[in-house]
């Protein structure tokens, strides 16, 4: 019987051994690492909103009125105000009938999809998308079919086939907006001009695109003004939103069908209500003139960095988001990398698989609006002799 070390020496000789580090400071763009200092160009908080006093203050004021725990799941006596608010708020801000939250995004993506597939039904996700989306389609029991990443042909045979072969069944076809890995967008309007000729829900990840495109950052369904045509708008508050937790937006229906069905949801303690409190405020200030300011801002710092690494941006390639992946192939060149730029006094992770595939290790480089266009620089500059 293979032990523990056995195990861990495996992963050590392929180089994908990971560790947990500590870092003593909050999500700002410099931190600090054993008594270090470091250049943070790793966290998904690409507002800035994670220490903004506004979702601090909020988060203060609702542990003064409702204390620290929620003391039960939603459906026995955890759903407190700040979750129904923050729920009201959500579903105006992605242009829904209502909301759902959930104690994480993979909590979210795995208890909706249990919740709308099982046996008999169909789940056709793009091969890159994250692993709680795969996990969500496995655990409900229905078929799995993959396509290349955005490959619409693909999409569209594997849609034929599901239309062909379970004629009953429900088909749902799951996407990410902003690829968490690429920094990629979907091609969302063909993406639904296809599920909608042939009969398909569509849920749509946009974990990676609210806060950063759309109105005020309402996400990729907004900026294309397709809302009212994804079914179901999968997010997290824990990214751009500064927080932590999941959602789900959708049609009244869809959500009542979550809070019957979503284990994940039932068996799960509601969040605590000064999450819900500071999630709430950090929407309420993504759609004021600061935040639209923030947002602003972030392009701005991208297309500097844009400016400082041509090389990597040739042949007509676009930012698209706030995630630039450095593609390096092998483990232990990634590894090396990030590395080098640490000894350099900045925090860039190395990628490895099962993260992304095999020989695509990768330095995951993400922007925020609050870097500096001098940190930046310094990036690039690193980057560039490395």
């Amino acid at each position: 019987m293979a032990t523990f070390d056995d195990d861990l020496s495996e992963l050590r000789s392929r180089s994908l051994l990971r560790k947990l580090r500590t870092f003593d400071s909050p999500q700002q763009p410099e931190i600090e690492q054993a008594g270090k200092s470091l250049l943070n160009f790793a966290s998904n908080d690409y507002i800035g909103l994670a220490t903004e006093p506004a979702l601090r203050e909020a988060a203060k004021a609702a542990i003064d009125r409702y204390g620290v725990g929620s003391g039960a799941s939603r459906l026995i006596c955890g759903t407190l105000a700040p979750h129904t608010k923050l729920e009201e708020t959500l579903a105006k801000f992605k242009g829904t009938e209502a909301a759902l939250c959930f104690s994480s995004g993979y909590a979210a993506a795995v208890g909706a999809l249990g919740a709308l597939c099982r046996e008999g039904d169909v789940i056709i996700l793009d091969k890159l998308c994250h692993a709680s989306l795969i996990d969500g389609a496995r655990l409900s029991g229905a078929t799995l079919r993959v396509f290349p990443h955005n490959h619409l042909g693909k999409l569209e045979s594997h849609l034929d086939w599901a239309r062909t072969n379970h004629p009953d069944g429900r088909i749902v076809v799951v996407t990410e907006a902003v690829f968490s890995m690429d920094g990629d967008r979907a091609p969302l309007a063909e993406i639904v001009e296809i599920k909608n000729r042939l009969g398909a829900l569509l849920l749509v990840d946009e974990a990676h695109a609210v806060g950063v495109l759309g109105r005020n950052g309402r996400g990729l369904a907004d900026a294309l003004q397709l809302e009212g045509e994804v079914d179901i708008q999968m997010g997290t508050l824990s990214k751009a939103l500064g927080v932590a937790g999941g959602y789900i937006a959708g049609s009244r229906r869809l959500v009542d069908l979550l809070v019957n069905r979503a284990r994940s949801f039932i068996y799960s303690t509601s969040p605590p209500p000064a999450i819900a409190a500071a999630a709430n405020a950090a929407i309420e200030w993504m759609l004021s003139d600061e935040g639209e300011r923030r947002r602003e801002q972030l392009w701005k710092n991208l297309a500097h960095f844009a400016d400082e690494m041509p090389q990597h941006f040739a042949e007509g390639r676009k930012i698209q988001s706030a995630i630039i992946p450095i593609i390096l192939g092998e483990s232990e060149r990634a590894l090396a990398a990030a590395e080098q730029l640490a000894e350099r006094g900045i925090y860039v992770p190395a990628i490895r698989y099962p993260t992304v595939p095999r020989d695509a290790a990768r330095l995951r480089v993400t922007i925020s609006a609050r870097h500096t266009t001098q940190q930046i620089s310094t990036l690039a500059a690193a980057l560039r002799a490395i």
